[in-house]
């Protein structure tokens, strides 16, 4: 009975481990996918990822979809708070990156992007978002 019972558990660990959580090491980089263009949320993937940021986490926020109306000048009077934040995290090292897709969708020009946003390109996306150790969260 002692054998079939540690089979058993030797077993239920060795199936349980592919679906461990990813632990985070201290310094992992942080790839935040914001599609979101409400205010509420936009500002808990902005905030979320200056959170990390200041304890360590480099950090990457890939305005995509919606998320690169929050990017855009032009919409200063509704994402005002939004846009200081983004500046901030780009001062302190912060990389932001804006979709050329969901630009072009959205009728949003490179010259209308707050200073420091950078248009996506294969390697700069892809550079951020596959780093090794990466972790990703989406809004």
């Amino acid at each position: 009975m002692k054998i079939l019972t540690g089979l058993v558990l030797v077993s239920a660990l060795t199936l349980s481990a592919p679906n461990a959580p990813a632990l985070a090491g201290p310094t992992d980089p942080l790839f935040v996918n914001m599609t979101a263009d409400e205010p509420h949320r936009a500002n808990m993937a902005i905030s979320f990822g200056k959170a990390q940021l200041e304890r360590g986490h480099p950090l990457t926020i890939f305005l995509n979809d919606k998320g690169v109306l929050v990017g855009a000048k032009a919409q200063a009077a509704k994402y005002g708070e939004h846009q200081k934040m983004l500046g901030e995290l780009i001062e302190k090292g912060a990389t932001v990156i804006a979709c050329p897709m969901c630009m072009k969708h959205y009728g949003i020009e490179k010259e209308e992007l707050l200073p420091g946003v950078q248009v996506g390109k294969p390697e700069l996306t892809g550079g951020a978002l596959f780093k090794d150790n990466t972790k990703t969260m989406s809004w």
